[in-house]
């Protein structure tokens, strides 16, 4: 039997050329499980690990059944981190982009105003943290009257986090007449409770953990003193030479001060942690995504949801006290069905901790030698060699997506009155240019932003500067990143 594809679900044809275009071509275990349960309308109950592919189980088809010509919101996701919003909303605008579906992301520690801007838009999809969405519900910015589907995201953080109760206010204002989608990749009683409250009849699915915990990561165990700590990560990084990695620590100090050291030896690393402001760790992720540089050093803020192809090695330089975050951790390599590495660093009285690891995950940690004097010296001119050569820059998925895409910035918005039927019918009546080559329109007060699809922008850019629209001719340049 020829293997399942995702031309098989019958979805848009908008939607499979998005998944084309980024490269998905068969649904992973979990894609193949949910996505036929989600078009059908049926509430999920899903446990699966990180690192299966779930973002795209629900993303698929929450895009297929989203009514594009509805201006309000009719689907919310709600995630545990900022980090993880941002990353489902990139996701999601990935997978509906030809279909032209906006979504939004809302987190704290951002200006409320932007986000309120842009709810008063066409919204189709609102992905956000529970404290800053049940802000915008309470304010009366986040219409809810529309809100047919409803995934709850990592449901296990949002517990340990203490935010179920916020979700239980949210669920609240919601319609009664809707789909709820839940995944998590362990199921507490609190979450379980969750589920029977506000779901109806809902499919339970789950994803075997020990395929993705063992079956294309190799794991390996040190044992080390403090002391040594520093000097044995310089030998591993030497001997593995991996091309993108992340080192765990416990505190944000501990990632400060290694991120010190490695800087002194000259080393391409960055660093990341909940101490610093979300710009920041935005444009760190980017960059690592990118891969301006190969060591990511982080506290575990960087363990859920941060999905980057090609990690090849994580190390735990602090061991993890929470037996789940061993697997969250480790989940960032070996993604996307390729293999990886993850090599623990323990001191001699954190056994405990070990035999917790051991016991969730259901195997033994094997444990290795630290690289002899002889391997490093070995290994030294391929390690010094691949630092001397400039890093490879790797277009992101949604570098990818963009390729053919151009957005255009016209002076115009709701104050001349202007429409994003007006743009469309403008454009759309140049010649070459039909509907579907255009985008998602925003509008705003005095700007608008009109993505030109299919690689027709420079020829859009170009009429358009003689060419009015509603009776007015606008300046249009080539929006600025």
């Amino acid at each position: 039997m020829s293997e399942l594809q995702f031309r098989d679900y019958d979805l848009n044809e908008e939607i499979i050329k998005a998944l084309d275009v980024l490269g998905y071509s068969s649904p992973t275990e979990v894609q193949s499980k949910v996505i036929p349960v989600a078009l059908g309308g049926q509430d999920l109950i899903v446990k699966s690990q990180t690192g299966s592919g779930k973002t795209a189980s629900f993303g698929i088809p929450v895009c297929e059944l989203v009514d594009w010509a509805e201006n309000k919101p009719q689907v919310l996701v709600l995630t545990p981190t900022r980090e993880l919003a941002a990353q489902v909303k990139e996701d999601i605008t990935n997978i509906g982009r030809f279909k032209r579906i906006k979504a939004v992301a809302l987190f704290g520690k951002q200006p409320f105003a932007p986000q309120k801007l842009e709810l008063a838009q066409k919204t189709h999809v609102v992905v956000g943290t529970p404290g800053r969405v049940f802000d915008h519900i309470e304010r009366g910015t986040l219409p809810l009257n529309k809100i047919r589907t409803l995934v709850i995201d990592e449901a296990d953080e949002m517990l340990s986090m203490g935010f179920i109760e916020q979700i239980e206010k949210i669920i609240k204002q919601l319609p009664k007449e809707r789909v709820t989608m839940l995944f998590s990749a362990t199921l507490p009683e609190a979450i379980k409770n969750l589920c029977r409250k506000y779901m109806t009849l809902p499919v339970d699915i789950e994803i075997e953990a020990s395929g993705i915990t063992t079956a294309t990561i190799e794991h390996a165990l040190i044992v080390v003193r403090q002391a040594a700590k520093f000097g044995l990560l310089l030998d591993l990084l030497t001997v593995e030479n991996p091309d993108s990695c992340i080192i765990f620590c416990r505190t944000q100090e501990q990632v400060n001060d290694l991120f010190r050291g490695m800087a002194d030896q000259e080393l391409p690393a960055d660093k990341l942690h909940g101490g610093m402001m979300q710009d920041e760790r935005f444009e760190v992720m980017n960059a690592f995504k990118r891969g301006q540089f190969r060591y990511l050093i982080a506290t575990d803020v960087a363990a859920r949801g941060i999905d980057i192809e090609n990690i090849t090695h994580v190390i735990n330089y602090d061991i993890p006290m929470e037996k789940e975050s061993y697997v969250h951790r480790t989940g960032r390599t070996a993604r996307a069905g390729k293999s990886g590495k993850a090599i623990t660093l323990v001191t001699p009285n954190e056994h405990k901790w070990v035999k917790d690891i051991e016991g969730y995950i259901g195997f033994e940690l094997p444990q290795m030698k630290a690289p002899s004097e002889d391997a490093v010296a070995y290994a030294r001119p391929a390690f010094e060699q691949k630092l001397g050569k400039q890093q490879v820059r790797k277009a992101g998925k949604t570098e990818v997506m963009n390729r053919n895409i151009m957005k255009l910035y016209f002076n115009g918005g709701k104050k001349k009155k202007l429409r994003a039927v007006d743009f469309v019918g403008t454009i759309a009546r140049l010649e070459g240019m039909t509907a579907d080559d255009i985008g998602i329109i925003t509008i705003q007060d005095n700007v608008t932003y009109v993505d030109i699809l299919n690689g027709k922008g420079p020829m859009v850019l170009q009429a358009m500067k003689d060419t009015t629209i509603k009776g007015k001719l606008l300046k249009v340049h080539i929006a600025k990143k």
